[in-house]
């Protein structure tokens, strides 16, 4: 029974983020091809090829953008240009910036790049000029000049003896510079828009360039002219030679001429004949529909870089989506794929028997599958417009997805690959589908709601078909006109017989699954409901709505059973988990809530995100808890309550044999190692109990600074920091000066001052030592003048003197008084009036004036002897915002008390 004891979770860690890490701009692979740098605003990003982990992050102090960056050809020196027109050179590995220096340019640094030695560095500038840099002697060698606008593109020559680099700009041609006379030998000209790629033949003696004109030069290095010029028939971003070391048969390649690949618009990747300009090859993409783009957007499947990777045989292409994939030569198989930047998070689902990968659903028309262990992601084609809801079938194999194309459609994950495939889809709708919920018990039926205010019930085909074929299409069996206003979440009931919909018209209700009628109505929300769940155990409802809110409702009755506050925005999704005993919820305030249902009680919040948390999915283990946000993170929590609990339960056995140990130490007297277990443990009481114990010895002064001396400079910069804590106390005050006499004789200032937040800390003890001081000082004035008083008091009688040490005394009736052996004023002088009612008035002035701190037990022993073993009673307690209990007052005052009247007794004088 004890393994099935329900344990409430207290907290959750986060245990992976996928975050975005490149937003546009440069990419570069690493020429041991285990690399990819890219940008992502004032970062340059180092992903791990093989595990898809950022393992470095090199980020400007300045917080400036990169404008432009290079990586030495032996993966050695990484130069990156920022637009605060600074150049700097990083030690990538160790993440730290070796050198930098002014750009010269007047402008940012547009383009850069190294030559094969890994010593010569060109940069392009938005003024037009070219500057070259000797990274090994750290100077500018060249300042080439003619180029017009901006020179978006530099290249060394392979044969570094030709000493010649290649640029372009906005003009459109190709320079040619001699870098032995800094001079301009030649400029190429064939294209008509920005030329945006070049590649040389091995050889060198050829040069393919392309642009967004939608051709491809060969141009003929010795004549310097075009060779042949190839119609591509889309806007080229990069162009790539085929090695002729390899069997390209696959790709169409049959002769021994150039062959070259294109990248760009059309998404593709296409194989050209150089000799005959023709095609010989084009990718072939999975099965996708056209997009809805609006006139003047750019495609997001269109491709702006093409990478080589020759020693593995592959390419590597970024999209205008900011995904990098990498393709397996000749065949060109997808064999990686990475999501640099992710835009808004609409939802995300656990998907695997173990929940092994992700789903999400993004600002895109595009489902992204993400293996969590090397966060190497599947995209998925099939809808034409923004994807907004996911849900999961049972198990974790199969899925479904609904959009703003009116669309919803089936999707099935071989569990061997992990490859997933459309298997169904359907349409009925009028308006975007903006939620979609899958049957619990079997893989039966999907419910979807839609903008339109319509439910419908949806059958699915039996049988599927394999992976692979093409997807069959399903019709709704039931629709329902649900909702006055969008249909915002649909979710049905774990035995399959119930339905939920909650709406932007501020109600959820309830229906049957068999025949859609209506059962209830949920009303009391004062904005729209965001998301409903039913319960995994009990007969209850949840809501969230965008009133802030979230409501637990009866479905026997519908009434309103609990309410939960404690967002300041819309709560946007909410789970169950702890069986059904505790809630999550996500909200526009970026912020992750965890509820008891039981208490009402907030148990913890987790603040990972940066803006709404659309997402929010709970693993198939209970173990587990996925988010997404608006911010383009997806953030995975692992529950670590019960790691908690066993580290909690471990640090209290712990603290337990060390207290143990620790009274036997202070029993044997081994005060130092008593001292160091208390400063081990943390606990300032401790420490004071040791350092008592130390000064409670004959030879406690010097006991205490022998143990003191002897620890460690971090043991004593605790201590150090304990006796700021003890002489706020009265109790302790005296325990802390001892302590710090100790210190401050014997260690120098600069030792002290090493000690970590040692300025705070001494600060502290000024304003609460200077108050002991005049607390101490004004006491000791009190007590002299009790002993002024006792010297010039006796005990008259018929006997001149009488001897208090006696054992015996004269206890006959006789009126006794207290009267001075020097003859006095009467007491009706006026003098000796005024003076007696200037003394009370300075005793009540006293007593007015004296600051209120706890009055310490050696002081009370001190004045006790004073006044002859009249010890007043009163309890000291610690100060607090500097404020002290008025014991010390009244103890004050007793003596006081005592002095005013030992005043009244001597002012009476015997009329004798």
């Amino acid at each position: 029974m004890a393994g099935n004891t329900l344990l409430f979770k207290s907290n959750y860690a986060v245990s992976s983020k996928i975050e975005p890490f490149y937003k546009g701009g440069k990419v570069q692979i690493s020429h041991d091809e285990q690399y990819i740098f890219c940008t992502c605003g004032p970062k340059v990003n180092i992903l791990q090829i093989d595990t898809g982990k950022i393992i470095h992050s090199i980020e400007q102090d300045d917080q400036e953008d990169i404008t432009s960056f290079s990586l030495s050809p032996d993966d050695e020196v990484l130069v990156t240009a920022s637009r605060a027109l600074l150049l700097k050179q990083w030690d990538w590995k160790q993440e730290k910036c070796a050198r930098s220096w002014r750009a010269i340019h007047n402008v940012p640094v547009a383009s850069m790049t190294f030559d094969c030695t890994s010593t010569l560095l060109a940069t392009g500038g938005c003024d037009g000029t070219i500057k070259l840099w000797d990274v090994v002697k750290q100077y500018c060698t060249h300042n080439l000049k003619g180029s017009s606008g901006v020179v978006h593109l530099v290249e060394f020559h392979p044969d570094i003896s030709r000493l010649q680099l290649f640029s372009s700009s906005v003009d459109c041609g190709i320079r040619i510079w001699d870098l032995r006379t800094s001079k301009c030998i030649c400029v190429l000209e064939s294209h008509y828009s920005a030329v945006t790629a070049l590649a040389f033949s091995p050889d060198g003696q050829t040069l393919i360039s392309s642009g967004r004109d939608k051709i491809c030069s060969v141009w003929d290095l010795k004549k310097k002219a075009v060779k042949r010029t190839v119609p591509v028939y889309e806007a080229v971003e990069g162009v790539v030679l085929l090695p002729g070391t390899s069997d390209y048969s696959q790709m169409g390649v049959k002769g021994e001429g150039l062959h070259f690949v294109t990248a760009g618009s059309k998404g593709v990747l296409r194989v050209w004949d150089s000799s005959s300009a023709r095609c010989v090859f084009t990718q072939v993409l999975p099965d996708a529909p056209a997009l809805k783009i609006e006139e003047g957007d750019l495609d997001p499947r269109s491709l702006m870089h093409l990478l080589p990777m020759p020693r593995s045989n592959r390419l590597a292409t970024v999209t205008a989506e900011h995904n990098i994939l990498i393709y397996q030569m000749p065949a060109l198989t997808v064999q990686q794929q990475f999501v640099g930047y992710n835009d808004d998070v609409l939802d995300v689902k656990f998907l695997g028997k173990d929940d092994t990968h992700i789903v999400v659903a993004t600002n895109s028309s595009q489902l992204k599958v993400f293996e969590l262990a090397t966060n190497s992601c599947q995209i998925l084609y099939g809808h034409t417009d923004t994807i907004l809801s996911i849900d999961v079938f049972r198990k974790g194999s199969m899925f479904a997805s609904c959009a703003k194309d009116n669309s919803l459609r089936l999707w099935k994950m071989d569990l061997k690959s992990g490859h997933v495939r459309c298997v169904a889809q359907g349409s009925g709708h009028s308006n975007a589908v903006g939620s979609v919920a899958c049957s619990r018990l079997k893989k039966a039926f999907l419910v979807s709601g839609s903008q339109d205010c319509t439910i419908k019930v949806w059958d699915l085909p039996d049988p599927l078909p394999d992976v692979g074929c093409e997807p069959v299409l399903m019709t709704a069996r039931l629709t329902e006109k649900a909702h006055d206003k969008d249909v915002n979440s649909v979710t049905i009931s774990p035995n399959d017989k119930l339905l939920a919909s909650g709406s932007q018209d501020r109600t959820a209700k309830l229906w049957s699954l068999a025949d859609m009628s209506l059962l209830g109505v949920f009303r009391g929300h004062s904005r729209g409901v965001w998301c409903v769940q039913f319960s995994p155990v009990d007969q209850v409802l949840a809501t969230a709505s965008a009133d802030g809110s979230i409501k637990i409702w009866s479905i026997q009755d519908f009434s309103c059973l609990k309410t939960f506050e404690g967002h300041d925005a819309s709560v946007l999704k909410i789970i169950f988990v702890s069986r059904g005993t505790q809630l999550v919820s996500s909200g526009s305030d970026g912020l992750v809530k965890l509820w008891t249902i039981k208490t009402n009680e907030c148990v913890k919040t987790f603040d990972a995100h940066q803006d709404k948390v659309w997402a929010l999915h709970g693993g198939s283990k209970d173990d587990l808890m996925v988010t997404g946000s608006a911010d383009s993170t997806i953030t995975l929590w692992k529950d670590v309550t019960e790691v908690e609990l066993a580290e909690e339960q471990a640090k209290q056995e712990d603290q337990v044999l060390k207290q143990q140990e620790l009274s036997n130490l202070l029993h044997e007297k081994k005060y130092l190692k008593a001292l160091g277990i208390a400063i081990s443990l943390d606990q300032p009481h401790t420490a004071l109990r040791v350092i008592r114990e130390i000064r409670q010895q004959e030879d406690g002064i010097q006991e205490l600074e022998k143990t003191l001396l002897k620890l460690r400079q971090d043991q004593k910069a605790s201590v150090l920091r304990y006796s700021v804590v003890w002489n706020t106390n009265s109790r302790s005050c005296l325990d802390a000066q001892a302590v710090l006499q100790v210190l401050l004789t014997h260690l120098s200032p600069e030792e002290i001052l090493q000690y970590q937040g040692t300025r705070t800390h001494l600060e502290g003890l000024i304003p609460y030592t200077e108050r002991h001081m005049q607390r101490i000082s004004r006491l000791l004035q009190a007590s002299m003048f009790l002993d002024y008083m006792w010297q010039k008091m006796r005990i008259t009688g018929g006997i001149d003197s009488v001897n208090l040490d006696d054992d015996e005394m004269d206890t006959s009736p006789q009126s006794i008084f207290i009267i001075d052996k020097q003859p006095v004023e009467m007491t009706d002088n006026p003098v000796s009036r005024h003076q007696q009612e200037d003394e009370e008035e300075d005793l009540e002035d006293s007593e007015k004036t004296e600051e209120l701190l706890d009055e310490d037990e050696s002081v009370s022993t001190s004045k006790s002897a004073r006044v002859n073993g009249m010890k007043p009673n009163g309890v000291n307690r610690v100060v607090d915002g500097g404020q002290v209990s008025s014991e010390e007052s009244e103890d004050e005052d007793d003596v006081m008390e005592i002095t005013a009247k030992s005043c009244r007794v001597y002012t009476i004088h015997s009329p004798f």
